[in-house]
């Protein structure tokens, strides 16, 4: 177990980057990060926009390493502007796909199953700035389901690793050998 941060939490009820980048984010809430977000087993955050969503089912939550941010792009780049839900200071969680993680902020831990790189789109380079999704490329979180229900909350926080990642197999996949 390593001590860790909750450095943010967003739990944003709308989808606001539909549609063109260069139509810009859809309006909605000036800031949707809280302090508190509860988590369901299997759907999600509560009043989040993709709670209870079964094409998000394996997806319902993205955590992000603030390590991993473009701050030289965007000095105070957080997740207003990537829309991920978890910002983490203190594990690398780009380097945890496939592994079943724990994530404890003392009110009892939370697994979550790191499921996929949560890939970094057009937008980024729109609610970031230039370069964004280049500079967020293999660093822009992952995205899990939640296996237990519980409560995150920003601060300090203890996170596990339970089961580690399967080796990647070399020659796999679209594009063929690596």
């Amino acid at each position: 177990m390593i001590d860790v941060e909750v450095v943010q939490l967003l739990v944003s009820p709308a989808h606001r980057l539909a549609g063109r980048p260069s139509e810009g984010p859809a309006p909605g809430p000036d800031d949707e990060r809280v302090t508190r977000a509860e988590v369901r087993a299997g759907l999600g955050l509560v009043g989040d926009r993709y709670f209870a969503q079964a094409a998000h089912r394996d997806a319902s939550v993205t955590m992000m390493s603030v390590e991993n941010l473009p701050t030289d792009i965007a000095p105070a780049v957080g997740l207003r502007e990537t829309r991920r839900n978890v910002l983490l200071r203190g594990v690398d969680v780009d380097a945890l796909v496939g592994a079943t993680v724990s994530l404890d902020c003392g009110e009892g831990p939370v697994r979550f199953s790191l499921n996929r790189p949560a890939r970094p789109c057009a937008w980024m380079n729109v609610t970031v700035g230039p370069g964004a999704q280049k500079a967020l490329r293999d660093k822009g979180g992952v995205r899990c389901t939640p296996l237990d229900d519980g409560v995150l909350l920003v601060g300090p926080a203890r996170f596990e690793v339970l089961s580690e990642p399967a080796p990647r197999r070399r020659g796999v996949g679209r594009g063929g050998a690596t």
